[in-house]
């Protein structure tokens, strides 16, 4: 009786005590940082806030958080981040709806940091629903722009949805928001999926991955790809996979979250006045998550306890604070001679995946002999099945993964020099360089009595999860019963090395109907437009022989480079054929084609606006791909051509048939490149004149793109109007020279140059401002010319109206 009283008092004061605080955004008007203990919009009933949160000395994000009580010591509970990836300064930030509808974060009252893309002529408010949606809303006909439901980052709320198009990613670590390396995503087999996407490689873990989908209850004939979790505690998704919280049927406050530890888990409270609990969690062994100890260490886990990392013999710890760093080897290792080798027992000790070599009945000496023989070899795996008299080897050339495995029926052989501490007979001592994990406490909250209050509520949270456990380990019992461990050796070696998926040849085949529909072609191939059997379209590029003698190991290796790169302007790799001489490239498939078909058969369909926000989109992820993601990238051939345009005319950068990784450390230094790259016409000097190759090749064939958007023509169509064909340089010139030329000589020179397709109807100011950025690009000596950073600023800065 007493808690329901406090309840309805906290229900009736909340809302006096914020009062001051912001019901909705309207057009013309900001938040600041300055003021952002103010500066709040909250939702009809109080339960959620909007607003910059700090997370960091003088660093903030624009984000949405279960509202806490005034006098609460709970830190915020964040649901959504606009800039997660780059917090704002602490002084003269803000986030603004500008009349031209569109919501701009600015850092420091200068630098666009994070926009909702949207524009409209009608009112509009920013408003936050009592459910967490922050929604930009047109009031005449209450028509959604834009909602943060559709932009998740690490959490769900009940009722939003995740779908094809959205994933939740998690933070680094608890205090760190930024994107770690775990997400939650439909896979292209329409299946809910868990992926590990560290530094160096990527994985699946969840569901198991030796398993077929129909193996794991899941159901991947569908199309619909949604998933969402009730108000009630149910989740449900299209594959099939649904669970109940602990408290299902309960009218309370939950979150689904892709927690930094890589575990999906729910967590409830009945209202702001209390704690969170965890009421439901995916994987009740954690050490099964991949990477979740780094490489070279072994995972163990107590239900009580929790998991623990350790170091395997003859490593130490990269990071004691941060085990996703692994262990480091201690001692030196030669394979001059295989007899400078010993290799060390390890009962009980699993390596998932990575396993360079598979062989079925062989002797173990012939295990260890192909260990020995190979260099790069740090271990194998050895199993023996008396009952079908099988033998299985696997040698290892990367050990990650580790854990130690009751169930696992082998046997891991650690190589190591002859000359150390451990024999080869020597047990191996799992407390041996061990750091504890501790479990994920920030629910805990201090009361009246600390010391009670926390082991009352431990103990309510290990009876909780020690009923989850059971509960599931009975479920996975039946249904693992009706496999043989047979079938789960067999698939060990299948491990999803990648973000995307492997086709056959002939399944390609069939869907282009034998190569049949040609929508593209170039340097490095024919692209042909295909029909998947769950009936995408896709576009799918036939390499040519020359590049398909490219070795299966060094092809793999650079799509799956590609493949982990994720921007919003980046074209989606979908899989990949590798079959014989066969390379195919599957991608998505763009409804408008490329930005040199548009400009040449439907310019009227791009106006001023939309080629202003196509030169904005190519350069953010030029600059992504030079300067932001984990592999820098020169693209070499950015033309009209590579540039497809979606259903809504954005762009996408396409093509990196041509396309170099740079070297972190040689960014502004010749790249070593041996042969001439790209397309005549869109070629830096630095090719013809054989000078050093950097990323301002890439900044130069921009800027010849740039001017083909303004003026209609291509550097092609000015050589023919000269009617000369002397040379690479003289085909760039013409078309710059003559932008040059119409600049000096003329007041109203943007008039002068504009595409006579899109009239009168575009904004001077704009196409300036583009025109200007594409000659800095286009200057001879590439030390001048800018980055492709410094290209989105000076854009954008022009992108707001003042």
């Amino acid at each position: 009786m007493k808690s329901t009283i406090s309840y309805f008092l906290i229900v009736l004061i909340f809302p006096l005590q914020c009062s001051s605080y912001l019901s909705s955004l309207k057009m013309g008007s900001s938040l600041s940082v300055e003021k952002h203990e103010e500066d709040v919009i909250v939702s009809p009933d109080g339960t959620f806030s909007a607003g910059f949160i700090q997370i960091g000395e003088n660093a903030f994000s624009f984000g949405i958080w279960f509202t806490e009580l005034p006098d609460s010591h709970n830190s915020a509970t964040v649901v959504w981040m606009a800039n997660r990836e780059q917090p704002v300064n602490g002084k003269r930030s803000k986030l603004s709806l500008l009349k031209t509808g569109n919501i701009i974060l600015l850092d420091a009252g200068q630098y666009n940091t994070w926009s909702s893309n949207t524009e409209s002529n009608v009112p509009l408010e920013l408003h936050l629903k009592e459910n967490g949606n922050l929604v930009l809303l047109e009031l005449q006909a209450t028509t959604i722009l834009w909602q943060s439901f559709d932009f998740p980052t690490n959490t769900l709320l009940p009722n939003q949805p995740l779908t094809r198009y959205t994933k939740l990613v998690s933070s680094r670590s608890h205090s760190n928001h930024s994107s770690g390396f775990y997400k939650l995503f439909f896979d292209d087999n329409n299946v809910i999926r868990l992926d590990y996407d560290g530094p160096d490689v990527s994985s699946t873990y969840w569901p198991p991955p030796w398993l077929l989908s129909w193996e794991a209850g899941r159901f991947n004939y569908n199309s619909s790809r949604i998933a969402f979790l009730d108000p009630l505690g149910q989740l449900f998704s299209s594959d099939n996979y649904y669970f109940f919280t602990l408290d299902y049927g309960m009218t309370i406050q939950r979150r689904l979250t892709m927690d930094f530890d890589g575990n999906i888990r729910v967590y409830s409270r009945k209202n702001m006045s209390q704690n969170w609990y965890v009421s439901y969690q995916a994987i009740l062994n954690t050490c099964i998550i991949h990477g979740i100890c780094g490489a070279n260490s072994t995972c163990s886990y107590d239900p009580k306890k929790g998991k623990k990392c350790s170091c395997i013999p003859g490593y130490k710890v990269n990071n004691s604070s941060d085990w996703s760093y692994g262990c480091e080897p201690m001692l030196d290792f030669t394979c001059n001679n295989k007899n400078e080798s010993t290799f060390l027992k390890m009962q009980g000790v699993e390596f998932y995946g990575y396993d360079k070599y598979y062989y079925v009945n062989n002797s173990y000496k012939y295990c260890e002999t192909l260990c020995l023989q190979d260099c790069s070899c740090k271990g194998f795996q050895y199993a023996e099945d008396m009952d079908n008299g099988v033998s299985k080897c696997y040698t290892k050339s990367q050990l990650l993964n580790g854990r130690h495995s009751p169930s696992f029926q082998g046997i891991t052989y650690l190589r190591l020099p002859k000359d150390n501490n451990y024999s080869k007979h020597q047990s191996m001592n799992v407390n041996d360089h061990v750091c504890f994990v501790q479990l994920h406490k920030d629910y805990v909250k201090k009361q009246e009595n600390p010391t009670v209050r926390f082991f009352l509520w431990l103990s309510i949270t290990i009876a909780g999860l020690e009923s989850v456990c059971v509960l599931v380990v009975c479920v996975l019992l039946i249904k693992t019963s009706k496999k043989s461990s047979t079938a789960q050796q067999q698939n060990y070696h299948h491990v999803a090395l990648f973000g995307f998926r492997k086709f056959s040849y002939l399944e390609l085949k069939k869907a282009t109907k034998n190569f049949s529909e040609e929508i593209g072609r170039g340097g490095g191939g024919v692209v042909y437009k295909g029909l998947l059997s769950d009936q995408r379209h896709v576009a799918i590029k036939k390499l040519h022989n020359h590049n398909a003698k490219q070795g299966e190991g060094e092809f793999l290796a650079e799509i799956a480079i590609i493949g982990r790169l994720n921007h919003m302007n980046l074209i989606e790799m979908l899989g990949y054929c590798v079959e014989g001489n066969h390379r195919l490239l599957v991608y998505e498939y763009m409804e408008n084609g490329s930005l040199a078909k548009n400009l040449l058969s439907n310019a009227n369909r791009l106006n001023w606006c939309k080629r202003y926000a196509i030169a904005l989109g190519t350069a953010r992820v030029l600059a992504y791909l030079h300067e932001e993601c984990l592999e820098w990238i020169l693209h070499c051939d950015i033309k009209p051509q590579n540039i497809l345009l979606d259903s809504n005319l954005h762009p996408k950068l396409a093509d990196f048939g041509l396309s170099k990784l740079i070297n972190r450390n040689n960014l502004n230094n010749d790249l070593g490149f041996s042969m001439i790259r790209g397309t005549r016409g869109y070629m830096a000097p630095e090719w013809v004149f054989n000078l050093p190759i950097t990323s301002k090749v890439d900044v130069y064939s921009y800027g010849i793109v740039v001017l083909e958007m303004i003026t209609g023509k291509s550097p092609t169509m000015m050589m023919n109007m000269e009617g000369d064909h002397d040379g690479e340089v003289a085909h760039n010139e013409r078309m710059v020279t003559w932008v040059r030329e119409k600049k000096r000589s003329t007041c109203n020179w943007v008039e002068e140059i504009v595409d006579p397709t899109m009239g009168n109807d575009y904004d001077a100011s704009k196409m300036e401002i583009l025109a200007i950025v594409a000659l800095d690009c286009l200057e001879e000596d590439r030390d001048i010319r800018p980055t492709m950073s410094q290209v989105v600023k000076m854009i954008e800065s022009h992108e707001i109206d003042v």
